[in-house]
């Protein structure tokens, strides 16, 4: 008489062998298997052959405990069906996990753009996926609840300012305690940090490693209109009272940054090899836009980059602090805020105001937005978003001109 591992009696009959698996072929090259462990109880497996490699793929898919005895047959089969589906449309069979997409991602984005934004991807990843409930769960059983509810996790986790180590502690030899700076997480800033892990998932799928998006194509779908305009805006005069009250150190990067529209980020990265100072230009290198680009410098402009790399090795940064390293997020934040509590302004002035306010002045100024995005390293879309409306008083302004 043949096994059969259909029923609740036909695997009752079947003899505890915790090293044999009984297979049942649903078609060619594709099986459902039940390995009886005790009495009442067993692990159900699915096997699929690929003939092109001739090897013999198997999934363990447990006890389905979860399911009634009549119905474990019938959830086995399901899954069977929906692996035997994706493995047909060339799905890789090896059951990668959220957390293995992501570092594969990191590893791609090393060879494509280097180790700049493969290490900031994958300190993401370490806050928000390689230690959360979401890392350990295979592609094949990943569903859009799972994804709904890392998304709440992040939401509700809190941002990170500023983070610094606390030197006296290291004094002491012992390991450095963190101190750090936290914000509530906006719309905004959780749309920014989907961003690597949708596109790690993406990958995943165009390399066959998962048949579809929808677990989470919905689930990771930014939120729109989090990105709300930036209304902090300081005038020239402004911007010239902020860099006097600033201390020596600090007072070349801000003036960088009042003369280019450039990312604080990006400004800082800059090297004294980026500058070419026969030409006029500046190349743009380590930016959120992604791939170099070279923006033509004025007369008064260039001069200002020349003096700061003059007698400066070619590697070293062009804007330094005092041990002549590069500025970083970390050790911009306290002399910047020191200048903008010296100068009177309201304690949200940062770096990132005086990008905002070149990209106004450029805006309202009569430059084409093509240009402008080009220049500040973002989109068109991402300009009209925020600076549109200034346009529109610009063109109010323009046809009251035309009144007779």
């Amino acid at each position: 008489m043949s096994e059969n591992i259909k029923t609740v009696g036909g695997r009752k009959r079947l003899p505890i062998d915790a090293d044999r698996v009984v297979w049942v072929k649903h078609a060619t090259g594709q099986f459902i298997g039940f390995r009886k462990t005790d009495a009442d109880a067993g692990t159900w497996w699915i096997r699929v052959y690929d003939p092109a490699t001739r090897k013999q793929h198997y999934r363990q898919l447990g006890d389905l405990g979860g399911h009634t005895p009549a119905r474990q047959y019938d959830e086995a089969m399901r899954q069977a069906l929906e692996w035997f589906r994706s493995f047909e449309a060339g799905v890789v069979p090896n059951d990668a996990t959220v957390a293995d997409v992501c570092r594969q991602h990191v590893k791609a984005l090393r060879l494509d753009d280097g180790d700049a934004k493969a290490n900031e991807t994958n300190r993401r990843f370490e806050r928000y996926v390689y230690d959360d409930p979401i890392g350990p769960i295979p592609l094949s059983k990943l569903r859009r609840a799972h994804m709904e509810d890392w998304r709440r996790r992040l939401a509700g986790m809190p941002a990170v300012v500023w983070r610094r180590k606390t030197d006296k502690v290291k004094a002491r030899n012992r390991p450095g305690r963190s101190t750090e700076a936290t914000r509530e997480r906006s719309a905004a800033t959780v749309n920014r940090d989907m961003v690597p892990v949708r596109a790690a998932l993406n990958r995943a799928l165009d390399d066959g490693l998962v048949s579809s998006d929808l677990a989470w194509r919905v689930a990771l779908r930014p939120t729109k209109g989090a990105g709300s305009r930036r209304d902090i805006y300081l005038e020239r005069d402004d911007r010239r009272q902020l860099i006097d009250a600033a201390t020596p150190e600090i007072r070349p990067f801000l003036r960088g940054l009042s003369l280019l529209p450039l990312r604080p980020g990006a400004l800082a990265a800059l090297t004294v090899g980026d500058f070419d100072a026969r030409r006029r230009t500046l190349r743009i290198g380590k930016d959120k836009a992604g791939a170099d680009r070279r923006i033509t410098l004025p007369a008064d402009t260039s001069a200002f980059f020349a003096a700061q790399v003059k007698l400066k090795h070619p590697a070293a940064p062009i804007f330094a602090d005092g041990a002549g390293r590069a500025w970083t997020k970390i050790t911009w934040a306290k002399p910047i805020k020191a200048a903008v509590s010296a100068a009177g302004f309201p304690a949200n002035v940062t770096a990132y105001v005086l990008r905002h306010s070149t990209i106004t002045d450029l805006v309202t100024g009569g430059l084409d937005l093509l240009t402008i995005a080009q220049i500040s390293g973002t989109s068109v879309a991402m300009i009209e978003r925020h600076y549109g409306h200034l346009r529109q008083d610009h063109a109010a302004a323009a046809l009251a001109a035309l009144a007779l």
